[in-house]
């Protein structure tokens, strides 16, 4: 993999670690010096595991060490120049960047991508499969890419598409996603938004109505974007988020169809859990696991509908989905390793 010395980085080696099928992971970082360094120098806490060798990048010793997939957690302009280069050499990728998610241009457009090869770059934008198992896992076995959803994307769309399905959602009335994130959803590079002074004792919205993970909710739930206002919000806690969902119904409805309408829809679907109706999830309940966890209440009308999503943004929102991803593109349990 390359990227482990990023905090979704940091714990998709974690969880390759003690992944019963994971023979060896090969750790690999960009750099212009030849000298192999240790993972346990930038995470001291991983230092009882033989503080693990980040070796220089190159397809040489991909090659060399059998690599069947890569695992990319990089930024997403260097996700957007590897991958052509990976798919061409034979390898399968599960990329955690946004640099594969998105299909229509206008969307994609907010990341400012400049392809070295135009051509190849539209293909792979149209065979990338959305790494969302609820939603595709039909899809993910056989893909040769997986663009691993982003983490508010992934909480929106969940808490969602059983409704959207449904067809039970008013949209000319307006979705609105009101949702936080911890600071590590910001990734590791400091900036002066997610600087101590700035984070501790506070609440602040960003990226308002600019927000990148907005396109994937829209292409993935077929939503008209006049109908959805989407807010990101930051937390003063290091993971975690949860997005309260507000939705208004065509129809007056009760409780117990609300909730069966969530049941049946993520019936068989190991790494979500639905909570009885009126029985709201906290971001506590679901960290450092691989779960996303959905509540609602319902207004005494039987129309307007609030749905609260949970989950760990550097495991159901990164890694952890990421490694679901392996599990289905080879055939194995989606539990598998992330229990």
């Amino acid at each position: 993999m390359l990227g482990a010395t990023g905090y979704s980085g940091l714990e998709l080696v974690r969880i390759l670690a003690h992944h019963p099928r994971v023979q060896s992971t090969l750790l690999l970082r960009r750099s212009e010096t030849r000298d192999t360094t240790y993972l346990a120098d930038v995470f001291p806490q991983v230092s009882g595991n033989g503080h693990l060798p980040l070796e220089p990048f190159s397809w040489e010793k991909l090659h060399e060490h059998k690599t069947e997939l890569l695992f990319l957690a990089t930024p997403h302009g260097i996700s957007r120049e590897l991958v052509p280069e990976a798919i061409s050499r034979g390898l399968r990728v599960v990329d955690l960047s946004g640099a594969w998610r998105l299909k229509e241009s206008g969307h994609r457009a907010v990341y400012g991508f400049h392809d070295a090869d135009p051509e190849c770059a539209a293909k792979l934008d149209a065979r990338a499969v959305y790494g969302l198992p609820e939603l595709n896992a039909k899809k993910i076995p056989d893909a040769d890419l997986v663009a691993n959803p982003g983490c508010y994307a992934t909480s929106v769309i969940l808490g969602l598409a059983p409704l959207v399905c449904a067809g039970v959602i008013d949209h000319e009335r307006g979705i609105i996603s009101d949702s936080k994130s911890g600071v590590s959803g910001a990734g590791k590079e400091p900036n002066a938004r997610t600087h101590f002074v700035s984070v501790a004792d506070n609440l602040s919205a960003y990226s308002v109505f600019g927000h990148r993970h907005t396109g994937e909710i829209l292409e993935q739930l077929g939503v008209e974007s006049q109908h959805l206002i989407f807010t990101p919000h930051l937390l003063p806690i290091p993971r975690g988020i949860l997005s309260t969902i507000y939705v208004y119904l065509k129809h007056e409805t009760n409780p117990s169809d609300v909730e069966a309408c969530f049941r049946n829809f993520y019936h068989g679907k190991p790494w979500v859990r639905v909570f009885p109706a009126f029985t709201l999830p906290q971001i506590q309940y679901s960290l450092h696991t691989n779960y996303c966890d959905i509540g609602f209440s319902l207004a005494h009308d039987g129309r307007r509908l609030i749905v609260v999503s949970c989950l760990d943004n550097l495991l159901k929102g990164a890694a952890g989905q990421a490694v679901q991803n392996m599990n289905l593109m080879y055939g194995w349990p989606e539990q598998e390793g992330l229990q």
